[in-house]
């Protein structure tokens, strides 16, 4: 890949800066040692004829390059780490594919629901009535996920982009004390989010919502 650049939204409340589905792009990037540049819209230009031309759903993140555009978080990671040894080990590929769409698709829906139920519609009244069958799923799956793990530093024993993925899909339900009762869990994500790239991408992605927070009235 050659002139790439990675499209995110210009600002977001401070509940969802870190967890926007761009910070899985550009994680992959900084692992595989691709320069990029970052590129914003608000949320008045998402439904845009030029943003919509780019992303038929007016969604983030997009990633354009001399390649072309391509646009969903997981191909985009697909695509990076199949130009990188370290993030798609030959000898190991179908296995951290699997585990890429194990991330997901099996253990992101319920933790996306959770935080969408908590942060969205938290003061609507079918909430607490629906909420309790979600958290059942979701410990459920990282009962499960935690297992998988036993002592495993990482989901194949060494980093991959399968952990990109299952890492931020984690972070999702951070405003909650879930992940606690599972320490390997949460030692996991310690350990992925310890990675200096990991750090390069959340840095990059704040600064620019930072450059772009809406003046107080």
């Amino acid at each position: 890949m050659k002139k790439i650049t990675v499209w995110g939204f210009s600002w977001v409340p401070p509940v969802a800066q870190g967890l926007v589905r761009d910070l899985r792009v550009r994680w992959a990037l900084e692992e595989a040692g691709l320069a990029y540049e970052s590129r914003c819209i608000d949320t008045g230009e998402r439904n845009s004829g030029d943003y919509r031309h780019k992303h038929p759903f007016g969604m983030v993140p997009v990633l354009e390059s001399a390649d072309g555009a391509m646009i969903e978080s997981g191909a985009i990671v697909h695509a990076i780490a199949e130009q990188c040894e370290a993030l798609m080990p030959a000898d190991r590929r179908a296995e951290t594919l699997g585990w890429m769409f194990t991330a997901l698709n099996t253990v992101e829906p319920p933790l996306w629901n959770l935080f969408v139920m908590d942060v969205l519609h938290g003061e609507e009244a079918w909430v607490p009535l629906r909420r309790p069958a979600v958290v059942d799923e979701v410990n459920h799956r990282l009962a499960a996920l935690s297992e998988c793990l036993a002592d495993r530093d990482y989901l194949l024993g060494r980093f991959t982009a399968a952990d990109i993925l299952m890492t931020t899909v984690l972070r999702f339900i951070r405003h909650t004390n879930l992940l606690a009762r599972f320490p390997s869990l949460v030692a996991y994500v310690e350990r992925c989010e310890a990675r200096p790239a990991f750090d390069a991408a959340l840095r990059n992605q704040l600064d620019g919502y930072a450059r772009n927070e809406p003046v107080a009235a």
